[in-house]
């Protein structure tokens, strides 16, 4: 028998930037359509008016897009029957409403907020949980009926059967069981008539073909409700995975104060997309490769039996640890446009230059400050191996550069039989004289790429610095 085409979602709300948790959430949705060879939606959920923007839809897709978190029904592509995004799905919702009313599963309740929280206060007080008491499910249809024609504001509500459990086996957790008891009836349309995220977001999953849900450990309570409400719909139940939730190095939910950062602020710093979605992909999970992937093979690698129920645990030292390998991967087109408009670097020699530096530098601050050492302005940093050496290190090594040029092998070969030096003792002034730091890239390419004349220059001043820090 042939299974059923597995389809996942990253369903965000475009109310602000993309932060690492829902970044996790989208990457892994991802990787399971890809490893099981489904597909892969995105649905804009944009029920709150007042918070949802089109700037930030249009920048939170951007963002998916660079990361190489392509999909494959959603805004830009293939749209989803009746819209991608909720704001465009009102019709359907009304009629869904229309039938959990003539059912009987759902009641419009007119209980005001002052109402509500006055019984969860005595609740808390008395030591139980607080829920919806039921008010409003014991009004008659038509007192219900009058009320709604007198104008009075209400909200819609879905009645949670009695006396039941539900069980859903939950793709990282196992078994979960839940009393009905516990839940409440629960509010699926607001008194403006726009749809509660527990009622649309599970009515969508289910019109969309979902098939599998992963999502944060903090919508756990909300699975066994809308399970309920799916199946009082004659709707098909996606299977759920609930993710440990990210926490910083603190143990505290990881936030701003603690680590977190946007991608728009990663991506600002210079991280690349392999570095965040390679360090995202083994944060609660656990793939058997270890070396940097492709979206390809991070997809590949991907199993639902590797995601952990631990908190997974923010290291920035890590996340650095991946930039580094994705520079270092990483092909001059990409590094490139770290250098900026207004580099010393010349023109013609920007490949060349990203290529020498690319096993030295982590971020588009390192590669700048390369540029800077190797054609700005001499600045010595680390003086105490030039100090050492003195000036007459530098004027011998002038001399011999008028003799042999940049060819390197004739020039360090002549430099060590004039001043006896050997090794560290010749080269690490020499990387002084010509970079200010004793460490960097391969000093012979470095000489090549800065040529005879800005050596030259570079071996003049350091004398000129020893003389008059003497």
């Amino acid at each position: 028998m042939t299974e059923p085409l597995v389809r996942t979602r990253f369903a965000p709300s475009p109310t602000g930037r993309m932060h690492l948790g829902n970044l996790r959430t989208a990457l892994f949705n991802a990787l399971l359509a890809r490893h099981r060879g489904g597909r892969f939606l995105v649905r804009i959920e944009d029920t709150d008016a007042e918070r949802s923007g089109a700037e930030h839809e249009r920048s939170l897709l951007a963002e998916l897009r660079w990361l190489g978190l392509g999909w494959d029904e959603g805004p830009g592509c293939v749209i989803p029957a009746d819209g991608a995004r909720q704001s465009e799905r009102g019709a359907i919702y009304d009629h869904w409403y229309a039938r959990l009313r003539e059912s009987g599963r759902a009641y419009p309740c007119f209980c005001t907020r002052e109402d509500l929280e006055r019984v969860r206060r005595a609740q808390r007080a008395a030591g139980r949980p607080p829920r919806y008491p039921g008010t409003c499910a014991r009004l008659s249809a038509d007192e219900a009926q009058a009320r709604l024609a007198a104008g009075q504001p209400a909200t819609l509500r879905f009645r949670v059967p009695a006396g039941e459990t539900v069980v859903f086996e939950d793709l990282v957790r196992g078994e979960q069981r839940f009393a009905t008891d516990d839940l409440g009836d629960f509010v699926i349309q607001r008194t403006d008539g726009s749809a509660s995220f527990l009622f649309c977001n599970a009515l969508d999953d289910a019109l969309m073909g979902v098939t599998h849900v992963l999502r944060g450990e903090d919508h756990l309570t909300n699975t066994p409700r809308q399970q309920l409400l799916l199946e009082s719909m004659g709707l098909p139940v996606p299977s759920y995975g609930h993710l440990a939730l990210i926490v910083g190095a603190d143990g505290a939910p990881l936030s701003k104060r603690n680590g977190s950062r946007s991608l728009e602020e990663l991506r600002a710093a210079g991280y690349l997309p392999a570095a965040i979605t390679n360090y995202l992909a083994r944060l609660g999970h656990t793939p058997a490769e270890g070396a940097l992937l492709d979206m390809d093979g991070l997809a590949e690698a991907f199993e639902i039996a590797r995601l952990g129920r631990a908190p997974a645990r923010f290291d920035s030292a890590q996340l650095q640890r991946w930039q580094a390998e994705a520079v270092a991967a990483a092909g001059p087109g990409e590094l490139l446009p770290w250098l900026g408009d207004d580099t010393p670097v010349p023109a013609a020699l920007r490949e060349r230059f990203v290529a020498l530096v690319q096993p030295n530098i982590r971020f588009p601050a390192d590669m700048r400050t390369w540029a800077e050492r190797l054609f700005g302005t001499l600045r010595v940093e680390e003086p105490e191996p030039l100090r050492e050496a003195g000036a007459t290190f530098c004027a011998e090594a002038e001399a011999i550069l008028a003799e042999t040029g940049v060819d390197w092998k004739a020039f360090t070969r002549a430099l060590g039989e004039r001043t006896g030096r050997r090794g560290k003792g010749l080269f690490m002034p020499l990387r002084v004289a010509l970079t200010g730091v004793p460490h960097g890239p391969g000093l012979g390419e470095a000489v090549a790429l800065m040529g005879a004349e800005r050596v030259a220059g570079r071996l003049a001043a350091a004398r000129r610095w020893v003389e008059s820090s003497q």
